[in-house]
């Protein structure tokens, strides 16, 4: 439904996105995460056409955004981060108008408004002004202008900031109820919001795409190894010693001493049944354990690992990489240019070869007809001679001087 193909970016020396590419099918709900200033607000806006790329080009439902934006923008609902609504517009007032944009049908518009406003709880504050109502209302309001009409895309970008707990539920389920009949991205820095509510994630930063996933699978791959959460009572401090008792025990590392006395313990582990084995041994050791619990990596976690320590580029090293891509790119023309300028030296050889062929074919049809041309010249006198009586031949003979 979305395709991003080698966008990138630029503004003066500064890259907001490079070469980035990605796929969204029908009927997926994405997270877009990213930190501040990571490029998730520009992508957004050069997949709804707001803004256009530097390089490369975008496809929404099979259209490009060069080649078609009237098509993209028809087809795709966006709600801005940052709500902005007309002020002095009634909530059904700016409804009703982003339908008009969207060149809803008259017939129909009556209809999707009303739906609009029912699936976003806004149906008691429809005729008040946007400029009096509260943050959490007026992010409804900017949702059911991005949902009427039932655009086939929709782009929300931080679509529960400003809204109370249990508005955020009541958003989340409506994001969630989007996927029988919509394509849906979302940009949010809640990541348990995202982890509950999408089922692929894509992390960028830097401009750059990190990783593209499932929560779960993110979460699992950058887990770097199991773990528990230990406190215990141990008067005699022989905890850290049931190391060398229990073989799946990578590593022990005391956290806190609490102010109960007992201690706080993480316990690296290469197997999950180990929990069994450790209540027995601490047990003989006359360790009491309080509290045990497996150590879960969230979608935080795995945010938190796949962006730090990335590397900063200066503009003099993304320039240098964007030189060498220029470079290989040449290199390849210049390959094509060969293999074509080869195969054409090949297509004239093998022209010349044919037309030489047909030369000589022709040369001895032409040498053939002659040949038979005479044959049946010579055959038709000697049929003339063969048909004279003999004393027109003895004539001819004295006439001709004798027996030539």
């Amino acid at each position: 439904m979305i395709e991003v193909k080698n966008v990138t970016k630029q503004y003066g020396d500064f890259y907001a996105v490079r070469n980035i590419n990605f796929e969204i099918k029908d009927g997926e709900i994405v997270g877009f995460l990213g930190r501040n200033g990571a490029g998730k607000s520009t992508t957004m806006n050069m997949i709804t056409g707001f803004i256009e790329p530097t390089e490369g080009d975008v496809y929404v439902n099979g259209h490009s955004i060069y080649l078609n934006p009237k098509k993209v923008k028809s087809q795709i609902g966006y709600m801005p981060e940052g709500v902005p609504l007309y002020q002095d517009l009634t909530v059904k007032e700016f409804i009703s108008y982003m339908a008009d944009l969207k060149l809803v049908p008259r017939k129909e518009k009556k209809e999707a408004v009303k739906k609009a406003l029912e699936r976003t709880g806004l149906e008691k504050v429809q005729n008040n002004l946007t400029k009096t109502l509260s943050r959490g209302y007026k992010q409804r309001v900017s949702l059911a202008g991005a949902i009427v009409g039932d655009p086939k895309i929709l782009i929300l970008d931080e679509p529960t900031v400003g809204l109370d707990p249990k508005q955020v539920i009541e958003i989340r389920e409506l994001i969630k109820s989007f996927r029988k009949n919509h394509t849906v991205l979302i940009s949010s820095h809640i990541l348990s919001e995202v982890s509950q509510i999408c089922e692929k994630v894509i992390i960028i930063d830097k401009g750059e795409i990190v990783a593209i996933d499932t929560p779960e699978n993110l979460e699992g791959k950058t887990a770097e190894t199991e773990s528990l959460t230990v406190v215990v009572e141990d008067t005699n401090n022989k905890f850290e010693s049931i190391k060398e008792e229990i073989e799946a025990i990578k590593e022990i590392k005391l956290v806190k001493e609490n102010e109960d006395a007992t201690k706080e313990y993480r316990v690296e582990i290469t197997s999950d049944s180990v929990r069994k084995e450790m209540f027995t041994v601490c047990a003989k050791n006359e360790i009491t354990i309080l509290e045990m619990k497996k150590n879960e990596s969230s979608l935080e976690d795995a945010f938190i690992k796949l962006v730090e320590n990335r590397p900063e580029y200066s503009q003099k090293e993304i320039k240098k990489m964007q030189y060498e891509k220029e470079i290989e790119e040449l290199r390849e023309e210049e390959r094509i240019k060969k293999e074509n300028r080869a195969n054409r030296k090949q297509a004239i050889k093998e022209e010349k070869a044919r037309k030489k062929a047909k030369r000589e074919a022709k040369k001895a049809e032409k040498e053939a007809k002659k040949a038979d041309k005479k044959e049946k010249k010579q055959a038709k006198k000697a049929e003339v001679a063969s048909e004279k009586p003999e004393e027109v031949k003895e004539e001819v003979k004295k006439e001709e001087g004798g027996d030539k």
